[in-house]
């Protein structure tokens, strides 16, 4: 699934999301909207990631995804 998709799907996909990474709120899933780069940023920041370990771990859920 690439993020076009998940993009599009991110109502349905959200829910996923917050499983995964349970200190998200459903407020910033919203405000990430599937963004790569957002939703990056927000798990670098709530779990004290790196730059590279977070966008491992979006690219990890993105592939478990399909």
């Amino acid at each position: 699934m690439n993020w076009d998709i998940i993009e599009g799907k991110w109502d349905q996909l959200k829910g996923n999301a917050q499983i995964q990474w349970g200190k998200l709120t459903d407020d910033e899933l919203d405000v990430i909207a599937g963004n790569k780069t957002k939703l990056a940023g927000k798990i670098q920041e709530k779990y004290g990631y790196s730059r590279d370990k977070a966008e491992q771990a979006v690219e990890e859920w993105k592939d478990s995804q399909e």
